[in-house]
């Protein structure tokens, strides 16, 4: 997956890389340009990007990384055949179809990211018994996952993950569409402490 990546990034070893999640976020010019400075920009399910005149999360993309249940933006399938799309499916272990939605471009060339390789060692670092119990990271955190281990030399940047200051919350907002649940899957608390952790470490920079 690391070459797969790389061959989307700007350059073949990315220096920075940019995962952004799904947090309603207020217009911050700094962050945008931040974002779109980065070499790999990652972004997650239903994603928005900023329409001109307007500086929130940027507007480039070069990898989604999503789930089956994805609530598609106007954005998700814009130029896809030029984007890399990762379909997370840890549900695939426990109880989760196949099938794939038919309203899906049926060129969308998604590649199945690995249950044993990526969504179980996530786990093992959480804390969450996945193996036995339906129980399992959010597609966020997945994607943040995946950008921390491919290339971990690279500075990390992280936004838009509402539970690392708010690990306590049972639904949440999107920055499109209605807000939902907390899915009783997902254990937001431990995936917060995580993250945050790195944070610490100073090749990962949070920007709220």
């Amino acid at each position: 997956m690391v070459n797969l990546l790389a061959a989307y990034a700007d350059r073949p070893d990315p220096r920075s890389v940019a995962v952004v999640g799904n947090q309603p976020l207020p217009p911050d010019p700094q962050r945008a340009k931040a974002i779109d400075a980065c070499d790999l920009v990652i972004r997650v399910n239903g994603f928005v990007v900023d329409k001109p005149g307007e500086e929130i999360v940027g507007s480039r993309t070069h990898v989604v990384v999503f789930n089956r249940a994805i609530r598609a933006t106007p954005h998700v399938f814009q130029d896809y055949r030029k984007r890399l799309y990762l379909l997370v499916e840890p549900g695939r272990m426990h109880w989760e179809p196949e099938d794939l939605p038919g309203w899906w471009p049926a060129d969308l060339g998604a590649v199945p990211v690995s249950n044993r390789d990526v969504v179980l060692p996530l786990s093992d670092a959480l804390g969450l018994p996945t193996r036995d119990e339906p129980t399992w990271s959010t597609t966020g955190t997945l994607a943040a996952w995946i950008a921390r281990t491919s290339f971990p030399t690279a500075q990390l940047v992280l936004t838009g993950f509402s539970f690392i200051d708010n690990p306590d919350q049972t639904s949440w907002e999107h920055a499109a569409g209605d807000s939902c649940i907390v899915g009783p899957e997902h254990q937001i608390a431990a995936e917060g402490r995580l993250l945050d952790s790195w944070t610490k470490t100073g090749d990962t920079t949070l920007l709220r």
